[in-house]
């Protein structure tokens, strides 16, 4: 792959979305700055390659083009307006904490739902598509296969279940305001951006996509959601003010581990859109990002403290389906023996898929354990 001194432009992106779906509403217009840093930032410091570039204005016209099929199907349904929406917990632990396993275990729970693979990819139904939503299932399982293509070290770092829960923040894509951006390009520009942005917008629209797809699948009437994405560490405030129902879940590991861990995924990621990754340039912005995202985390937490719930990494490691019962207690639903057979059959599963090793240091990063250690004792020395 070779670097191109062609560029991203939003208007062109706009305009070609537009074409795409012979739309012209956006709806209000405030994603226009997110979107300006994003493409500002691919250009100026992505060095995306040529397959990298491609990809990328493919994926940014993706997401105008649902952005407008939104509007057109709210305008289509106005009773989407009235779909309710009750989110039960988000979990928010760095990346490589063990909320992945917590989350697919809460969402097998008969109690919960969740964002699933397949429709954080594909929100809205094609024309003419049934309720069974085949071609975009088919379109997804396509698309995870190409990931690994270009990604194949990926599947060792985390599992992909086309038809299983997934990260709401794939959802948030669409508002240009996710961490998705800076963990696939080194963006560090624009990450610097959405960590002052006032997000509310964004998780404006990441309920109404809520609303669509509750309002297509009628089996989730009566469950509440669980979602989980790190990006929302970024925004804890406006996460507990958006849905008032929700409680934080934060899964803890200490940084030491989780920092560079999810450096090594980052490397692995970008490396499919540009020409070369600055493996110790990863870690430092990483490393940076997350202390600054826990010392604010701690303070929201200081100010609401009724709104958290801890679950600790050891514990996931050791009795992770007793875990997944206190926590639904603690969101105020009863574990019972349905939610164990789940639990169970779940971590049965999980068991039986393939999990390779993937070997990290943090040196490989231009990190030292001594140097994580001072830089994260704030946050080791209360949670852990």
């Amino acid at each position: 792959m070779t670097r191109v001194s062609a560029q991203l432009r939003v208007a062109d992106l706009l305009a070609a979305a537009r074409a795409k779906t012979g739309l012209a509403d956006f709806g209000d217009e405030w994603f226009r700055e997110p979107v300006g840093v994003l493409v500002d930032s691919l250009n100026a410091e992505a060095r995306l390659s040529e397959l990298g570039l491609e990809l990328t204005r493919r994926r940014l016209i993706a997401l105008l083009v649902d952005r407008l099929r939104l509007r057109a199907l709210q305008r289509g349904h106005p009773e989407l307006a009235e779909v309710e929406v009750d989110v039960a917990a988000e979990i928010c632990g760095l990346p490589r904490t063990g909320s992945t396993l917590l989350h697919r275990l809460l969402a097998a729970s008969p109690q919960l739902t969740s964002t699933l693979s397949w429709e954080t990819g594909y929100p809205l139904p094609f024309p003419g598509e049934g309720p069974d939503a085949a071609e975009r299932k088919r379109r997804a399982q396509a698309k995870a296969r190409m990931f690994l293509e270009l990604s194949p070290d990926f599947a060792d770092l985390h599992t992909l279940e086309w038809d299983g829960a997934e990260e709401d923040v794939i959802l948030v894509d669409r508002s240009f305001t996710s961490m998705s951006f800076d963990s696939f390009y080194w963006v560090p520009s624009y990450g610097d951006w959405l960590r002052t942005a006032d997000q509310a917008p964004a998780y404006r629209e990441l309920r109404e996509w809520l609303q669509v797809l509750r309002w297509q699948d009628p089996s989730r009437a009566g469950r509440r959601w669980v979602l989980k994405s790190p990006h929302h560490l970024t925004a804890v405030d406006t996460v507990l003010d958006t849905f008032p129902t929700c409680k934080i879940v934060m899964t803890h590991r200490s940084p030491v581990r989780a920092v560079p861990s999810y450096a090594s995924m980052v490397a692995t990621m970008s490396a499919q859109y540009s020409e070369g990754v600055d493996r110790e340039a990863v870690g430092r912005y990483w490393n940076a990002r997350f202390a600054a995202t826990l010392r604010e985390f701690a303070a929201v937490r200081e100010r609401r403290p009724g709104r958290f719930v801890d679950v600790r990494f050891g514990d996931m490691l050791t009795d992770p389906a007793g875990q997944a019962r206190r926590v639904l207690g603690e969101i105020g639903l009863t574990p019972g023996a349905q939610d164990d057979a789940a639990f169970a059959a779940y971590l049965e599963r999980n068991r039986e898929e393939r999990h390779g090793s993937h070997s990290y240091t943090a040196a490989d990063f231009g990190l030292t354990e001594a140097q994580l250690e001072r830089d994260f004792a704030f946050y080791t020395e209360v949670y852990l």
